[in-house]
């Protein structure tokens, strides 16, 4: 059974709105999330108008527990059942953790974990019980990585896509965590950080590395790391010592 209806958090820009544009372009029908209902609007009738597909429309800030619960009962629905999540919400921090406010610290945890986990958890139950579906959780390259609290989140993600993919599959589901390296998107913009903070041959395509993401899932990989740059940069941090790594955290940032 082919999947119908896709949900996808931070939808409106970036990574979220390139899955949101090809999975349209694939025929499937969507539910977007996201906390600012204007451009929420606006996309959903880009959409729409483009694919000629069904779109709705759920503004939820997934920092806050109620506004969360509403999207994990969408996911629970039977009548109009979601087959595919693709958890892509995030932020990130500049400053230094101890330098960082902590309810922003706090914030950008239950974004990138606690909304993973709770969405996932909904979508799981639901998908097992069709017997089919799929999850695409985005995590980073960072994950690899010793860079604070964002790369702590983030490998959270994968250890938690990992064990998912192998725990589900008997089930009919496919999960697959996502992982890109510095893509070209406004998540460096709002923290403030220059395109010329890492160098040019760095910086991704949001719509290649999706596209690449979603080839990976129709073959049902536990991963999808795009670009041979960062398939390197992935290998070689199993090998170097973290202290190395730590004289990198830098990159990125200014």
């Amino acid at each position: 059974m082919g999947i119908s209806t896709a949900l996808v958090t931070g939808p409106t820009a970036g990574i979220g709105r390139s899955f949101a544009h090809q999975l349209a372009a694939r025929g499937h029908d969507l539910v977007l999330v996201a906390r600012d209902r204007e451009r929420l609007e606006a996309e959903a009738e880009d959409l729409r108008r483009r694919h000629g597909i069904e779109v709705d429309v759920l503004v939820a800030d997934l920092t806050d527990r109620a506004q969360l619960a509403r999207v994990e009962a969408r996911l629970k629905e039977t009548e109009r059942p979601v087959d595919l999540l693709v958890n892509n919400a995030g932020f990130g921090l500049k400053g230094r953790f101890a330098d960082n406010d902590v309810e922003a610290e706090q914030a950008m945890l239950d974004v990138l974990v606690t909304a993973v986990m709770r969405l996932s958890h909904a979508a799981f139950a639901a998908m097992s019980a069709r017997g089919h579906g799929g999850v695409i959780n985005v995590s980073s390259v960072a994950a690899f990585l010793p860079r604070g609290t964002y790369s702590a989140a983030k490998s959270w993600v994968n250890s938690f896509g990992e064990w998912a993919a192998e725990e589900y599959r008997p089930a009919g589901l496919t999960v697959t965590t996502l992982c890109p390296g510095f893509t070209k998107t406004e998540f460096h913009e709002r923290m403030d950080v220059s395109r010329d903070s890492a160098p040019s041959f760095l910086w991704l395509d949001a719509d290649d590395l999706v596209r690449q993401a979603l080839k990976d899932h129709d073959a049902g990989k536990v991963f999808s790391i795009p670009g041979a740059q960062y398939k390197v940069v992935a290998g070689v941090t199993r090998v170097v010592p973290t202290r190395l790594l730590q004289k990198f955290q830098s990159l990125g940032r200014r």
